[in-house]
Parts: C-alpha cells; sequence; structure tokens
C-alpha cells in the first residue's frame, strides 16, 4: 500500500516546457497622429468593459444587433464548438481518476477425457462478481495530464473564438446599417434635389415660352433633371441592396415594428474611447486570447510528446466473490481479488517519438508565429482608428463649411439668374458643387462612424452585452426621420 500511494504521489509531475508569454512584437506606445497619444490615454471606460447596448445610441440598431445575434448561424455553430471543446476537456479530465466498475461473469465448459488429468470428462464452472478497477494509468511522468492541459487551453481558446466571432458579427452588422442609413439620406437628398431641379425647369421652360430664357437654358434644365432622376434611381437601387445585406446579416426579414432610425449625424455613438497602451490589448482582444490559449495548448502537448519516452505504469484489479457454482457465490469464504500492475518501457519504436516530439515542437514554434501575428495586426487595427479618430473631426468641419459655401453660391446664382444677370450655366454649375458636396458630407459622415465601429472592435470591445455605467436604453432620445421624409439639406 505505502508503494501504490507513492506512485500516485508522483503522479503531479510534468514534463511540459515552463510557459513563457512572448514578447509583444510591437510598440510600446502607440503612433502620435494628431494627438493620438493624448486621446489614447484619456480617462473612461475601456472599449471591452463598454456593452454593445451602450456604445451604439441608436435603438433601431440595438434591436437589429439582439435580433441578429439570436439568429446568426456562425455563431450557434461557434456556441456548439465551445460545448464540443468542454465535453473533450472533460474526457480527458476524467482519465486522472480511475475507473471503478461492478462486474460478474458466469461460464461453464465441459473438458473432454483425453484431456482431462483424470482421464475422465467432466463439466465445471466458474462464477465471479464483484467490483473491477479498469487499467489506470499512473501519471507519473505528467502524460495524462498534458493532455487534460491541452484540452483545457483548446476549449478556452473555442471560448475566445466565439468571443471573436460575435465582436466580428457585431460590427460587421454595424457598418451594414450604417451604409443603409447613408443611401437612405442618399436617396433623400437626390429626391430633394430632383424635385429642386424640377421647379426650376418648369420656371425655364415658362420663361422660354414667353421668349425670356433661351433654348440653351431650357435644354441645359432638361439635361439637370435627367441627371437628378438617375441619381435618385441609382440612389434607390443602393438603399435596397443595402436593406438585403441588412436583413442577411440579421438571419430574417427585418421586423416593422423596429424603433425609428436616427440620422448618420445623431448617432451617439461613444468616440472618446481611451485605447490604453499596446500590452492592454494582451488582456482585451479575443484574438489575441484565443491565440494565446492556442499557444499555451501546444506548449502542453510538449509534455505529453515528452512523456512517451518513459515508461508508463497501469493498474487493473478485482475484488468480489468467486465460485465454481453459481448457489456458492455468496457463501463464506467465496472472497476473491485479483492485483495486476503493468509497466511498459519503449524500448524501440522506430523513431515514431522522436517524430511525435519534433512536431510538439514545430507546432509551438508555429502559434508563437500565430500569436505575434495577432498581436502585430491588432497593433495596427487599432493605430488605424486612432488616427482615423484624430482626422475625422477636421474632415467633417470642413466639410460641412464646404457645404455651407456651395449652398450660399447656389442661391447667390439663382437669383442672379432670376434677376437676369447671368446665365443658367452657373446656377447648373452651383447646383452640381452643391450636390457632390451634400453627398461627400454624407459619404464621410459613415465612414467616421464606421471608422469608431472599427476602433471599438479593435480595442476588444463589442461582444459583451451589459456593462457598467447608464445603461443605453436611458439616454435621452434624439430626432429622428423616416427614410421617406425629406431632410433640411439644402436650406440648414
Amino acid at each position: 500500500m505505502l508503494t501504490l500511494a507513492a506512485l500516485f504521489a508522483l503522479g503531479g509531475c510534468s514534463l511540459a516546457p515552463k510557459y513563457e508569454r512572448p514578447a509583444a512584437p510591437v510598440p510600446e506606445v502607440w503612433p502620435d497622429h494628431a494627438g493620438t497619444q493624448a486621446r489614447a490615454g484619456a480617462a473612461g471606460s475601456a472599449a471591452a468593459d463598454i456593452g454593445w447596448a451602450r456604445f451604439f445610441g441608436d435603438p433601431r440598431l440595438r434591436a437589429l444587433i439582439a435580433l441578429g445575434l439570436e439568429n446568426n448561424r456562425d455563431l450557434r455553430t461557434a456556441l456548439l464548438r465551445v460545448e464540443q471543446a468542454r465535453a473533450q476537456y472533460r474526457i480527458e479530465r476524467a482519465q486522472l481518476l480511475p475507473a471503478v466498475g461492478a462486474s460478474g461473469s458466469g461460464a461453464r465448459a465441459r473438458t473432454p477425457a483425453d484431456l482431462s488429468s483424470t482421464g475422465q470428462s467432466f463439466t465445471g464452472g466458474e462464477y465471479r462478481a464483484g467490483g473491477a478497477l479498469a487499467a489506470y494509468e499512473i501519471d507519473l511522468f505528467g502524460r495524462v495530464r498534458s493532455l487534460k492541459a491541452t484540452a483545457l487551453e483548446t476549449w478556452l481558446a473555442t471560448e475566445e473564438a466565439r468571443r471573436a466571432a460575435q465582436l466580428s458579427y457585431i460590427s460587421t452588422l454595424a457598418a451594414q446599417y450604417l451604409a443603409e442609413r447613408s443611401a437612405g439620406e442618399q436617396l433623400a437628398l437626390a429626391r430633394q434635389t430632383l424635385a429642386l431641379v424640377e421647379d426650376s425647369h418648369r420656371l425655364i421652360k415658362h420663361r422660354h415660352d414667353h421668349g425670356i430664357a433661351t433654348e440653351l437654358d431650357l435644354r441645359t434644365a432638361e439635361a439637370q433633371v435627367a441627371g437628378a432622376r438617375a441619381a435618385a434611381a441609382e440612389s434607390t437601387r443602393l438603399l435596397d441592396q443595402a436593406r438585403n445585406g441588412l436583413a442577411y446579416l440579421v438571419g430574417a426579414a427585418l421586423p416593422a415594428d423596429l424603433p425609428p432610425a436616427l440620422p448618420l449625424d445623431n448617432q451617439a455613438l461613444i468616440a472618446d474611447l481611451p485605447a490604453g497602451l499596446p500590452s492592454d490589448l494582451l488582456q482585451r482582444r479575443p484574438d489575441i486570447l484565443q491565440a494565446e490559449h492556442t499557444l499555451r495548448s501546444a506548449n502542453a502537448s510538449i509534455g505529453a510528446a515528452r512523456a512517451a519516452f518513459f515508461p508508463s505504469i497501469t493498474l487493473t484489479a478485482f475484488g468480489g466473490t468467486g465460485s465454481a457454482a453459481l448457489d456458492g457465490l455468496f457463501k463464506d469464504g467465496s472472497g476473491a481479488w485479483s492485483f495486476a500492475p503493468q509497466i511498459t518501457l519503449p524500448i524501440f519504436t522506430g523513431g515514431r517519438n522522436r517524430a511525435n516530439l519534433d512536431a510538439a515542437q514545430i507546432q509551438k514554434r508555429i502559434e508563437i508565429a500565430a500569436y505575434e501575428k495577432a498581436i502585430q495586426a491588432a497593433f495596427r487595427e487599432v493605430a488605424d482608428g486612432l488616427a482615423a479618430r484624430a482626422s475625422y473631426d477636421e474632415q467633417l468641419a470642413a466639410q460641412q463649411a464646404q457645404v455651407a459655401a456651395s449652398r450660399a453660391r447656389y442661391e447667390l446664382s439663382n437669383a442672379r439668374y432670376r434677376g437676369g444677370v447671368a446665365d443658367y450655366l452657373a446656377v447648373l454649375t452651383a447646383q452640381q458643387d452643391l450636390f457632390a458636396a451634400q453627398q461627400g458630407l454624407i459619404r464621410s459622415r459613415a465612414l467616421h462612424l464606421t471608422s469608431l465601429v472599427d476602433l471599438y472592435k479593435a480595442l476588444g470591445g463589442g461582444w459583451v452585452e451589459k456593462s457598467e455605467g447608464p445603461e443605453a436604453d436611458n439616454k435621452p432620445p434624439a430626432a429622428t426621420f423616416a427614410d421617406t421624409a425629406t431632410p433640411p439639406f439644402l436650406f440648414r
């Protein structure tokens, strides 16, 4: 018994190399682009601590995300893979404990006379019942524990993969929603512009019919109306396609009772997300955590490969009763037991164990490279997001000034034409420039919001549904407009 206890005590060592996290192959600070460093270290909740329901201020978008999380098949598959990896871990963990079961057996056999030691044939039997210990490996060199650690890290990596998939899905759905909002505002602008040029065309035709306007002015106005109709048709097509893409991502037809949408300039996303230091990503990004757990799994596999070079000891035991007759199975004196330890020492395996160890060590180097690549990709995504955040405010302010100047130019040109001071070509040019400036402002607003979503994703936020701080539903509602309404673009 003392020997058995000693063997169990020795079953705690491991031949796996001590895990050391590789150094992050990125700078210790973010690139300084237009005050990026100052804003990166701003106080506030980290992105990973801000749930998506708090980050997104549009109640329609929040409803679509909640619906999509329920319907998305990829997320269902990812969740099932987590459960599968968890079950595999439980299987490996169970190998650390002996499997004990009850067993019963019975056999009768006739021995012919020429095989009998007495020279006479006879019929005999053997019956056994009791508890049995199946072949149990004493984990002297940590092979089973290494396999358990491998399964555990695989399970954790799969869980992080699920979180990464959910984060990616939420950001993709939000980007598609912003594209749909942009297409809706582009359509509203095109329709308003079409109504405006149609009014101008009617005025010019009236002036032409009375000999005031030239035929050149009339044909110019007709071309302007045709161009505006083409732009409206294009915007209609883009909006329909954006809505189809949104329905595809949600995984179901868009419900009719969704909350009204907010315009792009009132989406109320959390813009001041502190980036912290690049090293913070190691604790925040699910894809980096996934890569590290995969690396830990490969590290544990080396321990299992090393243990294959050493002896393995397995125990098989039985304790119960035995008898030659069934009715004597439980009588006094029928107790029976057996204890059968077995030791296996690898002597010649044809190089298989060495090859397995080499493969495990190479796999670890592969996972190190994958881990470092994940860090580098994350660093670039965050750096790009910080650079975009630092420049979009200035760009949007400049484009708003451009729209205001183009509107004033259009109004002056139109007034001069009506007063007979200028020709209609100046009005046409001014109107086209105003339309282009307004389109550019809408696109830039959508790109700005999309860049904030990308930064939120890059910093590791988005997969948590709840977070500390005020709930998003408690925020004051903002003004809304329907897709078919006419937003005050031209005369704002």
